[in-house]
């Protein structure tokens, strides 16, 4: 590969990665007013061919980030493969480690969790596209990251320090909050199926021939939920900042434009989720409160005792 070539990737590279963090930037304004129209804010007429099945949807849509992300490192054009040295596959190598991480996110985030999930809201297509879009890209960007040689470079020793351990530690706290702050809602799905299956043996079928849907909301307690009302959310924010920790330097923010020519792809990625997701948590915090008047005043939106 010539130098021409191999500028004219990383100028690609760049662009995607500068792009990626402009585009959220410009996006989460916008959801603080408009609601995207899945989980609790399903369009409530689902007879259009454009919704689709929730629980499909996400298994497709969270895929293709593992997916794009196992490409990106084994054939990215920045990878060391293409400059005469391949990375080892072993978890010894600090970037295969790094990878092993994101892999299992996605593992429970794409397969377990979904398939364990006893019912989801159906989910417009356009919003299954919009977040097949934003994998496809994030994963690309990740898997092209630790498979380049600035990535190998800045992790070289990395067993050896502690802020890689810091990060890996806050990725695993991260990681397994997430996990038991979304079974406290599996388990309210469960006790409304539950509750569902045993009404619809006592009552008669609605004028359709079919039976009522029983609503799986309720107020979620325990762990973090006696502080916010979206720990899942706060313990995802946490993994991937660890993650970002772990994996690449801290961006510069003396201007905006420094932090763009920094900013990696763990770091943007930790930005953009936060940036998208706080306005669903606000939005989510205030319909918790509309349905049910009893709802713990006490509590903040996704950061306790700030937000």
């Amino acid at each position: 590969m010539t130098r021409a070539e191999v500028a004219q990737i990383q100028g690609i590279y760049d662009m995607a990665r500068r792009a990626f963090i402009l585009g959220s930037c410009a996006t989460a304004p916008l959801t603080f007013f408009v609601d995207a129209p899945f989980g609790r804010f399903a369009l409530k007429n689902q007879d259009s061919f454009l919704i689709v099945d929730g629980i499909k949807a996400w298994i497709a849509m969270e895929l293709v980030a593992p997916l794009s992300f196992i490409y990106s490192f084994l054939h990215s054009p920045l990878s060391p493969a293409n400059f005469g040295h391949s990375p080892p596959l072993s978890l010894s190598h600090p970037p295969t480690f790094l990878s092993a991480l994101f892999l299992i996110h996605y593992l429970n985030r794409a397969i377990v969790s979904p398939l364990r999930t006893p019912s989801r809201s159906k989910s417009h297509l356009a919003v299954a596209l919009c977040a097949v879009s934003f994998n496809i890209v994030n994963g690309s960007l990740m898997g092209s990251y630790l498979s380049s040689p600035s990535a190998d470079l800045f992790l070289t020793g990395a067993f050896s320090r502690p802020l890689f351990w810091l990060g890996v530690g806050l990725w695993a706290f991260g990681y397994v909050g997430n996990i038991l702050h979304d079974e406290v809602l599996l388990n309210l799905r469960r006790s409304a199926q539950a509750k569902g299956k045993a009404r619809a043996q006592n009552d008669d079928d609605d004028d359709n021939g079919k039976s009522k849907k029983q609503e799986h909301y309720a107020i979620p307690y325990g762990y973090l939920y006696q502080f916010i009302s979206y720990p899942n959310y706060f313990c995802e924010w946490l993994e991937w900042l660890g993650f970002a920790l772990a994996a690449s330097p801290v961006p510069s923010f003396t201007s905006v434009s420094a932090f763009l020519a920094s900013a990696t792809p763990p770091f943007v990625f930790f930005i953009t989720e936060v940036l998208l997701m706080l306005p669903r948590a606000y939005r989510g915090h205030k319909w918790y409160h509309s349905k049910f008047p009893d709802y713990p005043k006490e509590r903040k939106a996704v950061i306790p005792f700030l937000f």
